[in-house]
């Protein structure tokens, strides 16, 4: 049996086309050309030769420009005219040969003035004919065909073949990505762990499509629009695949940005088509990702342009979600991380019914999600799946695949069998803060400012009563920063007021800790006082907490403020934010300095450990500072609190 590759169906070979027109235009001059058939001659050769020996029988006269010759029979043999008439094409039947004339009455003329010097008695027959030369008319068709196929041709590239790709004059064609029915996707529930709810959800969306009739025998209406929404990494773009691997119906999937090109009306051309292709296939689904490219909120700022692209974009989709009848099939998968900017008309039930909130996962939520991760991977025996879902608070799925590969990356680059338990950490901690740069040279000087620098991060958290637990402090060059202390934030939902301000001391320890013990402060605190400073705004401005402005909140969920100029109070208003701010940070700095000083010795201890090991765990931090309240980790299944609190690092 031949198992030789075949070639793939619809994609025949055009190359012997290519042979055939190089043929003709190499072989075209030679049939412009009566080579061979017969011979051009002068006046004088027809005057002086032909007439003069009266052999010639007759003369058509062609289309009035040119008149072939004929011989007599008798002179076919004749010595003068053999040699003109031996070619490959000649023939007796002639003509034997041809001249071009001017016009009809002086080649007349001529011939008569000539026949009566040759003295001959007998009329020479001269015929007149219209003919349809055959040559003549391929000397302009196929010129015409030439060109006409060179366009064809660049049109076929440009076009992609004329499947798919990027047709020159289908700009206004949908080029969302088609999943068709039976098509099994690589992508499916099993691979997304936790977000039970959220599964659930999208899972309902599949079984409206599989089985309608279990809804609409009741009255009910299937959902036209599910709006996906979380923070980027949360598996938004994951949950349509996977739905595209369950619902075994056609499936488009496209971005956002691409319904906007340079062409004006492009993307609301897009967006029917899009429609018009799903409605044809129906049931059906389509996913549009990152809709907030398109359907960002109309507002003043937009008034003074004569035609928005993206506005059209989304007119036209708003349209086309109210254009399709209830149950009829299709229903519309979107995902984004800007709910805000969105359109409230593009929000509202009747368009996107049901809007699924994808958070950040919960301590049992990330377990599942490493085990999804590890798959691929060659364990030790010593991972914990647990510790490593307790040691990474706050980080979406997105983050922890990141760590996964690192880990197998790391575990590469140490020439190891297995990924084992500190390869986890140390992708971790390089996730979190950068890779090490053990070959960064500072000074002796700089690298004391630094672990006086973390040691007052340290003893300062230690010792307060609200901050998230310590796990260690370094001050080995990460990325950009020279040192680093870990926390583990518990995960919780609100923060209270206390809470907020020990954060916001334990924030300045290091800046405290340079003025006690050098008696000046460094450049090297800068990233604690844009931490500190943008929190204390927010205690201020936004959660209502200071006892003088009182509880108002200046914090705008909807959006509209970003387009305003100013600021939503007045100038009194920002000036008393201002100084209660300032008496907040000042104050949370003064406490701070205090609880160091009550604590030198510890300071300078944990600052001289660092500069031997450069690395304390928190073992040897109980040695030096005590044991302190432990706080239960990984207890409760609350929202994440945020990252940002993970790290406090000395920024060079």
């Amino acid at each position: 049996m031949d198992e030789s590759p075949k070639p793939p169906k619809g994609r025949s070979n055009i190359s012997w086309i290519y042979w055939v027109v190089l043929f003709f235009l190499i072989a075209f001059p030679f049939f412009t050309k009566n080579v061979g058939a017969s011979k051009e001659i002068g006046w004088s050769k027809l005057e002086d030769t032909l007439l003069a020996k009266n052999a010639i029988e007759r003369i058509i006269v062609i289309n009035k420009e040119v008149a072939q010759i004929y011989l007599k029979k008798s002179f076919l043999d004749d010595p003068d005219f053999k040699e003109d008439n031996d070619g490959l094409l000649s023939s007796n039947s002639g003509p034997q040969y041809y001249i071009t004339i001017g016009s009809v009455e002086s080649f007349e003329n001529k011939l008569q003035r000539a026949q009566e010097n040759a003295g001959i008695s007998e009329k020479i027959d001269v015929r007149y004919e219209n003919r349809t030369n055959l040559i003549t008319i391929l000397s302009w068709l196929l010129p015409l065909a030439f060109f006409i196929f060179i366009w064809m041709f660049l049109l076929r590239r440009i076009g992609g073949g004329g499947k798919g790709g990027n047709p020159l004059f289908n700009f206004g064609k949908s080029t969302a990505k088609l999943t068709e029915k039976g098509t099994k996707s690589k992508v499916t529930f099993n691979d997304i762990a936790g977000l039970k709810e959220a599964k659930a959800e999208v899972m309902e969306v599949v079984d409206f499509l599989k089985n309608p009739e279990d809804y609409t025998r009741l009255g009910a209406k299937i959902p036209k629009g599910v709006m996906l929404v979380g923070p980027p990494g949360t598996g938004k773009t994951l949950m349509a695949k996977a739905v595209a691997g369950e619902a075994q119906v056609p499936f488009f999937s496209m971005s956002g940005s691409e319904f906007v090109e340079m062409f004006v009306g492009v993307g609301a051309s897009r967006v029917r088509d899009l429609f018009k292709k799903a409605k044809a296939k129906a049931p059906s689904i389509i996913f549009i990702d990152e809709i907030d490219a398109v359907g960002r909120s109309r507002g003043k700022i937009n008034a003074f342009q004569a035609n928005d692209e993206r506005e059209s974009t989304l007119n036209q989709l708003l349209t086309e979600l109210d254009g399709f009848g209830d149950n009829t099939g299709v229903i519309v998968l979107a995902a984004t991380n800007r709910p805000d900017v969105l359109d409230k008309a593009l929000l509202r039930p009747g368009r996107f019914d049901r809007h699924i909130y994808l958070e950040l996962p919960n301590q049992s939520e990330r377990a599942e999600i490493f085990k999804v991760h590890i798959r691929p991977l060659k364990l030790s025996k010593n991972v914990d799946i647990e510790v490593l879902a307790k040691l990474s608070p706050g980080f979406s799925g997105a983050d922890i695949a990141n760590i996964c590969n690192e880990a197998a990356l790391i575990a590469a680059r140490n020439k190891k069998n297995e990924v084992e338990q500190e390869d986890f950490m140390a992708a971790r901690d390089r996730v979190i803060v950068g890779m090490e740069r053990k070959s960064k040279i500072i000074s002796p000087k700089e690298k004391e400012i630094v672990a006086y620098h973390e040691a007052g991060h340290a003893v300062a958290s230690w010792h307060l009563k609200h901050v998230d637990s310590l796990v260690k402090v370094s001050i080995i060059p990460r990325g950009k920063s020279l040192g680093a202390a870990w926390y583990l934030p518990e995960e919780r939902q609100i923060v209270t007021k206390s809470q907020f301000i020990d954060q916001l001391c334990a924030s300045l320890g290091g800046r405290a800790a340079e003025e006690i013990i050098f008696k000046e402060p460094s450049s090297g605190a800068l990233d604690d006082l844009e931490k500190v400073t943008k929190q204390a705004y927010t205690m201020v401005s936004y959660y209502g907490l200071d006892d003088e402005i009182g509880p108002i909140s200046f914090y705008d969920s909807t959006g509209d403020n970003e387009r305003l100029l100013g600021k939503p109070y007045s100038e009194d208003m920002a000036k008393q934010i201002d100084h209660e701010v300032r008496d907040l940070i000042i104050s949370a700095y003064e406490r701070t300095k205090k609880l160091l000083l009550q604590h030198k010795e510890e300071l300078n201890n944990l600052a001289q450990l660092l500069l031997k090991k450069e690395v304390v765990d928190k073992d040897d931090l109980e040695k030096l500072l005590g044991k302190r309240g432990e706080k239960l980790l990984g207890k409760g299944t609350e929202k994440p609190s945020n990252p940002n609190f993970l790290v406090n690092y000395f920024n060079d």
